[in-house]
């Protein structure tokens, strides 16, 4: 008796003390993007008529253990053998030693291209129009273009070539070996500035001329910027969301703000909630932790839930009672999806498969 009691408490002790290299992931809170959170609109929209709504339309999260927590050997069995969490290990949510600072500053920069994104991807679904330019987004600290391009820099051509596409910065400069100049015809962020505010188009520019260098990984070369979009939108289009980050809300603040600009509910008073990034064009991309989300929606009340395409099979794998999973490769194919909602068919919906 004595010596297993010992066995048991050094066992006791040893799951306390041995720290396994895990984090865990558990459900978040979900988020009505037709609603409030902290007392505010979650979207609010001034400039356009907006009609009002009713239903769901929610966001959902994942929360997980922090990059310096480290879980005891107890909590890691206790997290396998839970339903409502996931054990994965600890390079998987912080990847390279990557600090809680640093996955912190990721993930806002992530929300905030995302609610961009989603800006422009549901006006494009309602036919509304959208400025959009090719900018400056980054520059990389002792690179060439250091001092000489600067973030929010509006670059219209390289090499005299017009560039339409972040993407079409990067073919031009990398059809240079090493070594070579390449010439960068731009409007200065502070010009930009200016005529944005003054709601005037962009006039006059100038040239820049860079050294190429080769880039560290191989030989392309390179001059040390990121190129992204910058969006000019004709009405105002406010996202309020605090303690949330990563790019996965995407595709329910898009569908919020059409819900917001059309007339009648799109949800019919149903709860729907959903998760996916999404892109410019209105693609719907997948998502991290999507078994955790599900949990999440259908605690939260859900009956329906948008689901990106790819991450279709893992979702319904593993699908809480109650809970009916959407596939979704498009923000068509969700306003699409909620019609069928809203008036009852169902049996129509496109549905997710293991396989």
């Amino acid at each position: 008796m004595l010596a297993s009691t010992l066995m048991l408490i050094a066992l006791l002790c040893a799951g306390v003390l041995i720290t396994p290299p895990y984090a865990e992931m558990s459900p978040g809170p979900t988020v009505n993007t037709l609603g409030e959170s902290s007392g505010e609109p979650v979207l609010e929209i001034s400039g356009h008529k907006t009609y009002p709504t009713s239903g769901h339309l929610n966001m959902t999260t994942v929360r997980v253990t922090g990059a310096d927590y480290r879980m005891n050997l107890v909590e890691v069995v206790y997290g396998w053998l839970a339903h409502d969490s996931v054990v994965v290990p600890h390079d998987t949510l912080y990847p390279g030693g990557k600090t809680e600072e640093q996955s912190t500053q990721e993930n806002a920069e992530e929300f905030s291209q995302s609610q961009e994104s989603a800006k422009v991807a549901a006006l494009g679904e309602l036919g509304i129009p959208v400025k959009s330019r090719v900018v400056v987004s980054t520059v990389v600290k002792d690179s060439p273009a250091e001092g000489r391009l600067h973030a929010g820099d509006v670059i219209k051509a390289v090499d005299g070539t017009a560039v339409k596409e972040p993407t079409d910065v990067a073919k031009l400069v990398t059809r240079h070996k090493p070594g070579e100049d390449v010439v960068f015809t731009i409007v200065p962020a502070k010009d930009a500035a200016a005529a944005e505010k003054a709601g005037k188009a962009l006039t006059g520019s100038e040239k820049v001329t860079i050294t190429t260098r080769k880039a560290s990984d191989d030989d392309r070369a390179v001059v040390g910027i990121q190129a992204g979009t910058d969006h000019t939108f004709p009405f105002d289009i406010d996202i309020k969301l605090a303690d949330v980050g990563g790019p996965s809300a995407g595709l329910m603040f898009s569908l919020g703000i059409v819900d917001k600009l059309t007339p009648g509910s799109m949800t019919g008073g149903k709860f729907v909630a959903g998760t996916g990034t999404i892109d410019d064009k209105g693609k719907v991309g997948p998502i991290g932790g999507i078994t955790m989300k599900l949990v999440g929606a259908r605690q939260a009340g859900a009956e329906y839930f948008l689901t990106p395409a790819e991450n279709c099979a893992s979702a319904a794998a593993d699908t809480p009672a109650g809970l009916t999973l959407v596939k979704v490769k498009t923000i068509d194919d969700a306003t699409k999806a909620l019609e069928k909602i809203r008036t009852g068919d169902t049996a129509a919906l496109p549905g997710c498969a293991t396989k």
